[in-house]
């Protein structure tokens, strides 16, 4: 069960099992699904349309991007920034349900609100999405620079990236994107431990042993609920990418035409002005890759 429920027949985890199993969940999840993160970050900083009617850019389908990068970086290349990806799903991942675990028991020793309603789950998600988006973005930074460069590297090792841009950029350089992703975190875990706590009481029968945690029923939860909060709060992500990749556009000048930003808002109008809105929901491999990420995380907590 995810939540504090002090009506549970099995003994409840504490923050800190909550903890060990998010970073679990996101350890495996993470090795699984980086094919799909690299292709899907390659599609969000490329500026030309992805489409394979009329393919204008580098990249203009799903299976053609994924011959062009192992054909040209090799099949290492899908596993680009996987270092610093699963130091970002295990910290992401420990500190959001250890908080979300904390949060969910507060309510409901502090105030007259049951732990398992839906609307608990959607505060208390969305507040422990952004406790771990604070803690983790220099991570989730580190990963999409990685997983964009092609060669030759600009980033050799982690170590070499992170001087590198504490030398060239400064401290702030860590934080790029900071702002679209506190928008986009609240609602998207929020919806996504509320249609989680939705779909698992409405759509699905409840174990018929009570000690059993109904494990194919947490996965098949988990993924709807992954897959509808991602699709509506999807455009954010967007634009935190394109923020994380300013100050690195030498290392994205052979993939096509780079943009800089002066910050959120002029990321926003730059792109609705030439990219059009069709390029908000420019990913092909994510509903599967959050399928792929959120069940295993509900299943596995």
């Amino acid at each position: 069960m995810v939540g504090y429920d002090p009506g549970a027949q099995s003994r409840a985890l504490s923050p800190e099992e909550a903890a060990l199993a998010g970073s679990v969940a996101g350890m495996v999840t993470r090795a699984l699904i980086s094919p799909l993160d690299v292709i899907k970050i390659r599609f969000q900083l490329q500026i030309e349309r992805v489409s394979s009617r009329r393919p204008e850019g580098k990249y203009w389908g799903l299976w053609q991007a994924s011959r062009c990068i192992l054909a040209e970086e090799g099949l290492p290349a899908f596993w680009k920034g996987h270092v610093p990806a699963q130091l970002l799903s295990v910290c992401f991942g420990a500190v959001q349900f250890a908080s979300f675990e904390f949060l969910t028991e507060l309510v409901h020793n502090s105030t007259p609100y049951h732990s398992q309603t839906a609307g608990v789950h959607f505060v208390c998600g969305g507040l422990a999405a952004c406790t771990a988006t604070v803690t983790c973005q220099p991570l989730d930074t580190l990963r999409t620079r990685f997983a964009a460069q092609g060669e030759p590297k600009v980033y050799h090792t982690l170590r070499h990236a992170v001087l590198s841009m504490y030398r060239s950029e400064g401290t702030l350089a860590f934080y790029r994107g900071l702002a679209p992703t506190m928008i986009a975190v609240f609602p998207y875990a929020g919806l996504q431990f509320f249609f989680y706590n939705v779909l698992k009481n409405l759509l699905w029968l409840q174990p018929k042993d009570p000690t059993s945690r109904g494990n194919l029923q947490n996965l098949l939860c988990g993924s709807c609920a992954g897959v509808i909060s991602k699709t509506i709060t999807y455009p954010f992500d967007l634009f935190k990418k394109r923020l994380q990749v300013g100050g690195f556009e030498r290392a994205r000048e052979h993939f096509g035409k780079v943009r800089t930003y002066q910050g959120f808002c002029d990321c926003v109008v730059q792109i609705a002005k030439e990219e059009g809105p069709g390029v908000l929901q420019r990913s092909v491999p994510k509903p599967g890759q959050s399928c792929c990420v959120h069940g295993p995380h509900f299943l596995l907590v």
